[in-house]
């Protein structure tokens, strides 16, 4: 009675919560269809390849603070029916993409860029006749789809991708990073409120844990100007061998082949902690572009630091469940348990609601502090990611007199309102500087980078816990005074114009300035700095005359066209009548970028394909290192998922554990269970098993057919009272590195026979699995049948 209580109970509260939270994943409501993720399902059809992407292959070549990047994607069909191969993958922030190329058996044909829409309709006519043909369209400055059509059986079709991006250090270390995976998006409405720009983020992805279906390699050829101090790469295990003191080369081990479910990233500093700075100059057919790089004067701490008033914005939601989560505890420990007696804090927690520690932000006490602490820490992450109804509550909050406002959001960003956020924050600039905390393993730098130049602040992403002490320490540098404040540059007799930035904000961190450029006439003169630094005035010259055009500085004209897109569009909501679309699509085509409005096409003239149609597969993703399976969604079924099964929700109230009757007899394995009620004979088997992680499915088999198919329990009599109707039903246990179960969770299948699925789970609950050999947890999934 007390556990039909408490499901009733469960139950009663799940009616309750349903309209106020939006779970990821949801794929339907009221027939509007969602743009959310879902998990892909494996088919054992011969003639349709579903993971046509087969490997990814990264050359980065990286000259003084100028990286080129070429990627090269292997598609093959090894299936009999032709297909259209889907791709969602990332970039960076920084990337000026300017080339592609198709190659297949011996013939390349090279890309050119077209306005979107034509370029699409020209892949749609090339698809539609025959041809093989590919489309390289961006989706968000980070987020880009490649599209390949009528890709034949056995074909290997490989597109490659060229972009440069500028490298800029930070307290003299640099950093290249390369993002491998997308993670999932959360979106709030359906078709009917979203853009169709959106319509990427409903997407297949794979299992938590379950490694990437493609291969990855990168190789890294590192030259500087000056001797190199050390080189590392804190995701990946590289090898790295040293040519000279200032060049050396960087390749990933053979153990990283499925390495592809986090971002690349490589960190290097020069000799005596060097930066290079100066003046690059390239001299073109029409246009003449260059690249001003000075180092700021030394951080000066001020003896006299005003009071601060911190709001800390969390992102609880279900993609960061597990690790992210408690990276982002022990941030937020660290960064409250540092206040001084003196300022004032809050703290906003947010999912698919949100929850606030106090109407008005509190005294930063020890009582005070330990209080939010507690509350952070009682946190273990569900729901959507409603970022912006959290932005908004926390920016109406009333500001403390006297006090200066930091903004502090640690998420790992897995929204689409990326253009939404920027405005809102840029709206409210007066209510607080922004500090962006980007969490986990693969994060939507776009978002982080965004919010923190709306917010006039920096951005951080930590991807590992023992980094964030580190970042927390930085954090605290930084608001505690500006490097260099009311800049200005004048550049006297040299013909400058189009420098971007425009207007140049104070600078926080210890990196250099940046500016962008044209110019005209003769090199000559100079460029001089000048700014506040502490309490004194700060002013740098730098001879131009000095510095000779060079043709390997090639890259500017791609590097200045791309920063002047990125203010343009990239951080504000563009109507489609916006001059400012108009000014970006220019841009693209000019400089052959691709952009929100321009995008790469590539069409082989020979007709492949008669009097047939191929089928569109989308490859499905890995989910980032770390993110856990809520990510996606606590799943409902949808008609749109492949006819697969999504993850559902857990058992909400467990029921006491039944021993097995006669405790010294062991139960037999059996690979099946009869039993006969008034609908008939139904038989019950375990169809199929998927494991990710440590754990042999031997081992599984052996245990369900011992302990759930060979026992005496709930089953016969549940079995007995199953309709005439027969089916699959699917579960997905979490099972501890102990081998004990921690989470059980009911799929959507074809039978949905409540009492039968109450009981089968409540058996499954009691398993105990051997312990895992790698010491972390393993997802299983048992589809059974009904017959």
């Amino acid at each position: 009675m007390k556990t039909m209580k408490q499901l009733l109970f469960a139950a009663l509260i799940a009616a309750v919560l349903a309209p106020t939270g939006i779970a990821k994943g949801q794929p339907e409501r009221g027939g509007d269809k969602t743009l959310s993720p879902y998990f892909f399902v494996r088919s054992d059809d011969p003639e349709l390849d579903r993971l046509p992407l087969k490997s990814t292959f990264v050359k980065v070549d990286i000259s003084g603070v100028i990286a080129d990047v070429l990627v090269t994607q292997r598609y093959r069909n090894e299936g009999s029916r032709p297909i259209e191969a889907i791709y969602v993958f990332p970039a960076s922030t920084r990337a000026a993409v300017y080339g592609m190329k198709m190659k297949i058996g011996d013939r390349t044909i090279t890309a050119r860029v077209a306005e979107r829409e034509e370029a699409r309709q020209k892949y749609q006519q090339a698809k539609q006749q025959g041809k093989t043909a590919s489309l390289l369209e961006q989706h968000r400055p980070n987020v880009f789809q490649m599209n390949v059509a009528n890709i034949m059986p056995k074909d290997v079709v490989e597109v490659e991708m060229r972009y440069t991006e500028i490298l800029v250090p930070t307290d003299a270390l640099y950093e290249f990073v390369y993002p491998t995976v997308v993670g999932p998006r959360y979106t709030e409405g359906g078709h009917g409120s979203r853009k169709p720009l959106d319509t990427w983020t409903q997407n297949p992805y794979l299992h938590e844990g379950e490694p990437p279906t493609y291969a990855f390699d990168i190789k890294v050829n590192l030259l500087t100007g000056l001797p190199i101090k050390e080189v590392t790469s804190p995701s990946h295990q590289v090898n790295i061998k040293y040519n000279t003191p200032s060049s050396c080369g960087i390749g990933l081990t053979p153990m990283e082949r499925t390495g592809g479910n986090r971002d690349f990233i490589l960190k290097y500093r020069l000799a005596g902690s060097q930066v290079e700075t100066g003046l690059l100059l390239f001299e073109g057919e029409k246009e003449n572009f260059f690249l001003l790089m000075t180092q700021p004067p030394r951080r000066v701490r001020l003896d006299q630091i005003p009071p601060r008033e911190y709001m800390f914005i969390v992102d609880v939601s279900g993609s960061m469940n597990g690790f992210p989560l408690n990276i982002s505890k022990k941030l937020l420990k660290d960064l409250i348990g540092h206040l001084r007696e003196e300022d004032r804090f809050n703290v906003l927690l947010f999912a698919g609601g949100s929850s606030l520690m106090a109407e008005t932000s509190l005294p930063a006490t020890r009582a005070n502090i330990q209080r939010a602490i507690n509350m952070i820490e009682r946190q273990r992450g569900g729901g959507g990611t409603r970022l912006l109804p959290a932005l908004k509550r926390a920016l109406a909050l009333p500001k403390a007199e006297g006090f200066s406002r930091s903004i502090v959001i640690a998420t790992d960003g897995y929204v689409s309102v990326e253009a939404e956020a920027f405005d809102l924050i840029r709206k409210n600039l007066g209510k607080g500087n922004v500090f962006p905390f980007g969490i986990g393993s693969s994060v939507n730098r776009h978002l982080i980078e965004g919010m923190a130049r709306a917010g006039m602040g920096e951005p951080f992403v930590i991807t590992r816990p023992q980094e964030a002490h580190e970042k927390a320490r930085r954090f605290r540098e930084l608001i505690e005074a500006p490097v260099l404040t009311g800049i200005d540059v004048d550049f006297g007799r040299f013909q400058v114009y189009g420098v971007e930035p425009r207007s140049i904000p104070d600078l926080f961190a210890n990196r250099p300035l940046i500016l962008f450029g044209k110019w005209r006439g003769k090199p000559e003169g100079f460029i001089e700095l000048r700014g506040i630094s502490g309490d004194r005035e700060y002013v740098k010259r730098l001879r131009v005359s000095e510095v000779k055009p060079s043709e390997k500085n090639f890259a500017l004209r791609y590097l200045w066209a791309r920063h002047r897109i990125k203010m343009l569009s990239d951080y504000n909501r563009l109507r489609p009548d916006d001059e400012r679309v108009k000014e970006v699509t220019t841009l693209g085509l000019t400089y052959n970028l691709l952009t929100a409005y321009t995008s790469f096409i590539a069409i082989d003239s020979r007709i492949r394909l008669v009097n047939g149609q191929s089928v569109t597969v989308k490859q499905p993703l890995p989910l980032p290192q770390g993110v856990s399976d809520l990510a996606v969604g606590k799943g409902m079924f949808s008609k749109t998922m492949a006819q697969g099964l999504v993850a559902g929700p857990p058992i909400l109230a467990r029921e006491k554990k039944e021993a097995w009757p006669g405790k010294s007899t062991r139960p037999q394995a059996q690979d099946s269970l009869e039993a006969e009620g008034s609908a008939g004979r139904h038989n019950l088997r375990l169809k199929k098993i998927l494991v990710a992680g440590m754990i042999s499915k031997k081992s599984v088999r052996r245990i369900i057919e011992r302990e759930v198919l060979g026992a005496k329990n709930c089953i016969q009599g549940a079995l007995t009272q199953v309709p005439g109707r027969t089916g699959e039903m699917s579960f997905r246990l979490i099972i501890g590195p102990d081998g004990k179960i921690k989470d059980v969770r009911v799929m959507k299948g074809k039978l949905n026979d409540k009492a039968f699925l109450r009981c089968l789970a409540k058996i499954l609950e009691s398993l105990n699995f051997p312990a895992t050999s790698n010491h972390k947890d393993v997802a299983v999934t048992l589809i059974f049948e009904i017959a």
